[in-house]
C-alpha cells in the first residue's frame, strides 16, 4: 500500500510565508545557532532532534535555509487552527502515534522524501519531553538511516519550551539555542530489531551530548502515561 501523500500547499506560498516567519522567528527567539554548515546544501539528511515544545518542529525549518519537512502528531493538524495551517503549508507528515500501521506509513512517505534528496526532520523521543530531560529514543529514525542510507545530524534544541511553555496559547520572548551535529552514517539492516536500536540509541547519545541533558532510558509517553500527563 502506498504511504500518506505528503501535505503541502503552493510552494511559493511556503517560501513567501517563511519570509515573513524568518524575522519574526529571530526577532522574538534571538537564536543562538552552531554547527549550521553540517546541512547539506543539497541532498538527503535526517535531522533528529530533541523536543521541548510544540514549535520545535516550526522553529527549525524557519531558522534553517532548506525546506525541511517534520513528522508531527495527527492532533496539530485537527487542534488549533493556526498550528494546523503551518504543519499543511510546511508539508509535515501527520502521524497517528496509537497505530503502528500508520506510524510505518509516515515512515515509508519520509523514506520517499528523502530518496527525493530532501530534508526531513524528526524528534526520536516521540513526544515533547515532559521534564527538559532527554528521554529514549524510538527506532524510526534508525530504521529511516538504515533504509535509506542517508546520514543524520544530531539536534540540540534549547529554551523553546520557554517560548511557548505547556499550556500557554500565545508564544512570549525568549532565547533559543539550536546545535547541530556532525553528519553520521550507519550501517546494519534496517529490518533487524537489534541494529535499529543499536543506532537509535547512538543517535540519542550524540544529542545528549550536545544538549547535556539528563538521559531517561524509559519513553517518555511511558513516563507521561505513568504520570497521568499529557
Amino acid at each position: 500500500m502506498a504511504g500518506p501523500p505528503i501535505i503541502q500547499e503552493s510552494p511559493l506560498l511556503y517560501h513567501v510565508v517563511k519570509f515573513a516567519a524568518t524575522p519574526i522567528a529571530h526577532a522574538m527567539c534571538r537564536p543562538h545557532i552552531s554547527g549550521a554548515a553540517h546541512v547539506p546544501r543539497t541532498g538527503p539528511a535526517i535531522l533528529a532532534a530533541n523536543h521541548l515544545s510544540v514549535l520545535d518542529s516550526y522553529l527549525l525549518p524557519a531558522l534553517l535555509p532548506r525546506h525541511v519537512t517534520f513528522a508531527a502528531k495527527k492532533e496539530y493538524f485537527s487542534g488549533n487552527p493556526v498550528s494546523g495551517w503551518f504543519m499543511r503549508l510546511g508539508g509535515s507528515l501527520p502521524t497517528d502515534r496509537d497505530s503502528a500501521h500508520a506510524a510505518q506509513e509516515m515512515l515509508d512517505a519520509a523514506a520517499d522524501l528523502l530518496d527525493r534528496g530532501e530534508l526531513f526532520g524528526i524528534h526520536p523521543e516521540g513526544t515533547r519531553s515532559p521534564d527538559g530531560r532527554l528521554y529514549r529514543g524510538k527506532i524510526g529514525v534508525a530504521w529511516l538511516a538504515l533504509k535509506t542510507g542517508a546520514p543524520v545530524l544530531p539536534v540540540a534544541l534549547s529554551g523553546t519550551e520557554r517560548v511557548l511553555p505547556v499550556g500557554a496559547k500565545v508564544p512570549r520572548p525568549a532565547r533559543i539555542g539550536i546545535t547541530i551535529g556532525a553528519p553520521m552514517r550507519f550501517e546494519g539492516d534496517h529490518g533487524k530489531a537489534r541494529d535499529r536500536r543499536r543506532v537509535t540509541d547512538e543517535i540519542m547519545a550524540a544529542i545528549r551530548e550536545l544538549s547535556g541533558q539528563e538521559y531517561v532510558p524509559t519513553y517518555a509517553s511511558s513516563f507521561k502515561a505513568a504520570s497521568n500527563m499529557s
